[in-house]
């Protein structure tokens, strides 16, 4: 019968990862995350740049209504540096059906030069003046 020596066995090599290993590899991992993240972000900052801002009505409407008075006729004028390039035009009348409650129908358009040939946006709103100068006449 023979006796077993458990020291003098070869013991089989144990399967896991030594700490310079998980170091390497959470290095390398890291490594591929922020790359990736800077990718992202630059191709996000260069669509913003793509972008081309373009100029809207709403903000003529949103001015007109800050006071609860209108003139009938028509105004015109430029959006400066926020906007360049940009013109607009106001058309402020009663509106036709009722003209003499001070309901008023103002037309905006917003215009620029694309090439040869303006480009134009249109938007028209009711305001309530009651206030408001009134011409006498109503057209349209």
């Amino acid at each position: 019968m023979k006796i077993r020596n458990p020291e003098s066995e070869i013991r089989s090599p144990q399967i896991a990862f030594t700490l310079l290993e998980v170091m390497v590899a959470t290095a390398i991992f890291f490594m591929a995350v922020f790359a990736i993240l800077g990718l992202v972000a630059g191709a996000l900052r260069n669509a913003r740049a793509l972008q081309q801002i373009d100029a809207d009505a709403g903000m003529l409407a949103a001015e007109l209504n800050l006071t609860n008075r209108l003139k009938e006729g028509v105004e015109s004028g430029d959006f400066g540096n926020l906007y360049p390039g940009y013109t607009w035009t106001r058309d402020t009348y009663l509106w036709p059906v009722m003209p003499t409650n001070g309901l008023f129908q103002v037309d905006f358009t917003v215009s620029r030069q694309v090439g040869k040939q303006p480009v134009e946006t249109h938007m028209s709103i009711l305001c309530f003046a009651p206030d408001s100068q009134v011409s006498g006449g109503f057209r349209r």
